[in-house]
């Protein structure tokens, strides 16, 4: 959704029971997301030169949008301008914390260059003058320039102080608060507009509207949604273009406005109120916001009206709240969507039989016409293009499907397949896709858990040889082979002699001389490790 909307068209329609016609009220709102402030969102977009050299040629006044467009702001802009507002307000009050100013700007002097001395000493004995004089309420400082600009501009600038009690003070504030409300809602805009027709509970009416839905909602709301049913829940219009299909070939607006003056329907009676523009129907401005919201709604009127013709008795009026039309409310037409006519905002949508559809893969040289001229045979086809080697081609009748399919059995360029087979085969390939997943993950599982229990195996099997043997003895190395040697035989003694010793020990029974003397050895050994080994590094397992 890079691209603006320019132009907003509204038109709305009251019926007078008395005279028996309707009394319309057009609008064309120029609008554009001009910056209010420093803090204002500053929109970047995009424009198409065919778009711009299309409304150029309709005589669009982009001046109107560029220099006087009306600002507007989604919710989310509207809430972090109102919360700048509301901290502004609270640091003036003394109440926020005064994030913008160092805590140390109080504790130190300010630096007054020297040629502006005798001005500032000036203005600050005016300033004394003026609070011991009672007689006195303002005083207006000698004109200075704020910098090379003013000067430029021959702008005379300079400071007005008054002296006001509290009751003046509350009133000052208060016409500033009321300023700054005002500001903010000339910020908001024609978000404002937005909010209150979806809060009218009226009903909206449009022509073809699915994408002039989704800017409104990107531009005035909140960024669209990327999940359909949560489209569905911020979405709730009314769309009329396919209402009678047996009568009504063509859905283009211009088209449409035509063939609604004729027999059997009867074009409404409208009058603009007093005060609002008129649009004659003679003159066409196709293409202007405004007169095309008129004439939708001349279009509406005349098939609702078209309906109570079949009631008895007949109605010559029937109202946007009639139960003739609630089976149409909250339907977007689909445009170019031959078997899914509209998107349900209330509810599923359909769920059509697409038994007459093929779907084809081809080379990718391939183009539109050479579909059209593979399917020749068929009569009139229907191209959907899903990339550039594959489209979905749609039969006029069902039972050629197979007759077609069998045609590319002995093909080499191109294959054609049902779209029950190609949604199976698809079904297929995401069932083999998540099962290869998921046995990915499987296999890291396993992997990690066996890394992660290796270390443990080690170390229960270090801490097993170690119960048996004397780890202080073991845990030292020397830098000598002669001497790790020795240590390696006394080890081997120990390991031989340590368990019996470590259980006679833990008995409290004395031990034999035999063992004994191995004790000693044991000690004399650890005592005489050479000063150059590692005492603190284990020996390897």
């Amino acid at each position: 959704m890079d691209f603006l909307l320019f132009q907003f068209g509204l038109c709305t329609f009251k019926y007078d029971h008395t005279e028996e016609k309707y009394i319309m009220k057009s609008f064309n709102f120029y609008i554009f997301p001009k910056p209010f402030n420093r803090s204002s969102p500053d929109v970047k977009f995009v424009c198409q030169s065919s778009s711009i050299d299309f409304l150029a040629n309709q005589g669009f006044d982009f001046n109107k949008v560029f220099r006087n467009g009306i600002p507007y702001l989604n919710q989310e802009e509207e809430r972090q301008l109102r919360e700048q507002y509301d901290e502004k307000r609270s640091q003036a009050n003394g109440v926020g914390s005064l994030s913008y100013i160092s805590p140390n700007a109080t504790k130190c002097p300010v630096t007054i260059p020297e040629d502006q001395k005798k001005f500032i000493e000036k203005v600050v004995e005016q300033i004394e003058d003026l609070l011991k004089n009672e007689e006195n309420e303002s005083l207006e400082l000698e004109p200075c320039t704020g910098g090379l600009k003013y000067e430029l501009l021959r702008k005379e600038r300079y400071i007005a102080i008054s002296k006001v009690n509290e009751e003046e003070r509350k009133r000052r504030e208060q016409q500033k608060q009321a300023k700054e409300q005002e500001e903010l809602n000339d910020a908001v805009g024609f978000s404002r507009v937005v909010h209150a027709i979806a809060n009218s509970g009226k009903l909206v009416i449009g022509h073809n509207m699915l994408l002039d839905v989704m800017h409104t909602i990107h531009q005035f709301y909140c960024p669209l949604p990327d999940d359909l049913s949560e489209f569905k829940e911020v979405t709730s219009c009314y769309c009329f273009s396919k209402l009678i299909l047996f009568i009504i070939n063509n859905t283009s607006l211009a088209e449409l406005e035509k063939r609604l003056k004729e027999v059997p329907f009867s074009p409404p009676k409208v009058e603009s109120a007093e005060g609002f523009p008129s649009y004659d129907t003679a003159s066409e401005q196709l293409h202007e916001a405004g007169y095309d919201a008129y004439i939708t709604g001349l279009c509406f009127i005349s098939m609702a009206n078209f309906l109570g013709s079949f009631l008895s008795p007949p109605k010559n009026h029937v109202s946007a709240r009639s139960k003739l039309i609630e089976p149409f409310f909250n339907k977007l037409f689909l445009m170019r969507v031959m078997d899914i006519p509209y998107l349900n905002l209330e509810g599923p949508d359909l769920q059509p039989k697409r038994d007459h559809v093929l779907h084809v893969t081809f080379p990718k040289e391939w183009k539109t016409s050479d579909l059209y001229q593979l399917f020749s045979a068929f009569g009139n086809i229907q191209v959907s293009w899903i990339d550039d080697t594959s489209a979905f081609v749609s039969l006029s009748q069902p039972e050629q499907v197979q007759i077609a399919v069998n045609t590319s059995r002995y093909a080499e360029s191109y294959r054609i397949q049902t779209y029950a087979e190609y949604v199976e085969k698809k079904h297929e390939e995401k069932q083999a896709k998540r099962k290869c997943t998921e046995d990915s993950w499987k296999e890291m599982e396993r992997k990690r858990l066996k890394t992660q229990c290796t270390p443990y195996v080690s170390q229960s099997r270090y801490y097993c040889v170690n119960s048996f043997t004397g780890t202080s003895t073991v845990g030292k190395r020397s830098m000598s082979p002669i001497q790790e040697e020795t240590g390696s035989d006394d080890m081997e003694e120990e390991e031989g002699q340590d368990p019996e010793y470590d259980q006679t020990e833990s008995c409290a029974e004395p031990l034999p001389d035999g063992k004994k003397r191995a004790k000693k050895f044991k000690k004399i050994k650890t005592e005489q490790v050479p000063a150059g080994c590692n005492s603190t590094e284990n020996v390897p397992l």
